[in-house]
């Protein structure tokens, strides 16, 4: 066996997924999975470290340390499923909080603090991923279309892969094994932000909340103007411009909307802008993967078959044998795979960068 474990926490802030996977003879065998929240007074700080406060360096090191805690939780969980040791894993891939992306000023921060991850373990900790790829000129993001081309491509035909989570993005796997992808805009992140406010819970589950309400068209229209949308590839994203704040101005003509109707428009503006990538560098596609929490929110997921049409069959990664909620993780745990082998994790059609590097940072047991 050639075990290793991949922690995610991403943009919806919602907690940290995790995999213990066995990647033998070039076959990747997912053994055990767990799902560890954030606690409340942590998820609170890393929600205010989205954004300029006082005190930051102090505040982000303790966050590192509550979310390497969090992470080492986790892969105990995992263990323990699988009936495994530390000692029979190789390592351990951990994304971190993103806190800032801004690679337009050469940096990418993934909060966490991976010596003590390894210290809490026991195993080889390896993080930092995206840091790598921003230092060669690349946009640090999105890293999961490699892992996405190597785990489901199929030679001869077409597939896009989309992972919505707090921002969505898209995994052009072509059928002459080229690969592309980028972040589209968006995910979750407004509607968790929107239903958050006006309902109190953490998401719209299943889009029950937006299914109620009436699409705007203008406001439709004033989100997908968005300049980052028009922009060509490669490019990422994440809260630095997509957040509460960013929609407030854009609500400011709309001030007698009903909360629903914009709950509704939301969920179509993520749909739009994940269709609109599609139809742009993809139109020979017939297939849509989806996953991330996004796959479980049926509203959206019609949504986004209404914008692509009849010709592109739109499903979760579960046809591909992978659970939805786990892919991200899987694709932590490639990279580790592929950091250890002192293989590069990066693409530079993806990223931009001027070429393919090896990536993460590693902390020894």
């Amino acid at each position: 066996m050639s075990l290793f474990i991949g922690l995610m926490s991403g943009t919806s802030l919602d907690g940290v997924d995790g995999v213990l996977v066995d990647f033998w003879a070039g076959a990747a065998r997912t053994m055990a999975a767990h799902h560890v929240p954030y606690p409340p007074a942590l998820l609170a700080e890393l929600r205010t470290l989205q954004a300029a406060s006082d005190n930051e360096v102090e505040r982000e090191a303790l966050a590192g340390n509550g979310i390497a805690r969090v992470y080492a939780e986790c892969a105990a969980a995992l263990l323990e499923q699988s009936g495994m040791q530390a000692a029979d894993v190789r390592a351990i891939g951990a994304h971190g909080q993103t806190i800032r992306h801004r690679p337009e000023l050469g940096f990418t921060r993934q909060t966490i603090n991976g010596a003590l991850l390894a210290e809490l373990t026991g195993i080889d900790a390896i993080v930092d991923f995206r840091s790598r790829d921003v230092a060669a000129g690349g946009q640090g993001a999105p890293l999961v279309p490699a892992a996405h081309h190597a785990l489901f491509g199929e030679p001869g035909r077409t597939r896009v892969l989309a992972n919505i989570g707090g921002i969505g993005n898209i995994s052009i796997l072509q059928a002459s094994g080229h690969v592309t992808g980028f972040d589209t805009g968006p995910g979750n992140v407004l509607i968790d932000e929107w239903t958050r406010l006006h309902l109190g819970k953490p998401y719209d589950a299943d889009g029950a909340w937006a299914a109620t309400g009436q699409e705007l068209p203008h406001l439709l229209a004033v989100l997908l103007s968005e300049p980052y949308l028009a922009l060509p590839p490669p490019k990422s994203t994440g809260r630095d411009l997509f957040h509460l704040d960013w929609l407030r101005a854009r609500l400011a003509g709309f001030s007698g909307a009903a909360p629903a109707d914009v709950a509704a428009t939301l969920t179509r503006f993520t749909a739009a802008s994940l269709a609109r990538g599609i139809h742009a560098h993809a139109p020979e596609t017939d297939a849509l993967y989806v996953c991330g929490g996004g796959a479980f929110n049926g509203t959206l997921l019609r949504m986004l078959a209404e914008e692509l049409g009849e010709r592109v069959k739109v499903q979760t990664t579960a046809v591909l044998g992978a659970d939805p909620s786990h892919v991200e993780a899987l694709c932590w745990a490639w990279l580790a795979w592929r950091f250890d082998e002192r293989k590069t994790g990066n693409l530079p059609s993806v990223t931009g960068a001027r070429g393919e590097r090896v990536l993460g940072a590693l902390y020894p047991r």
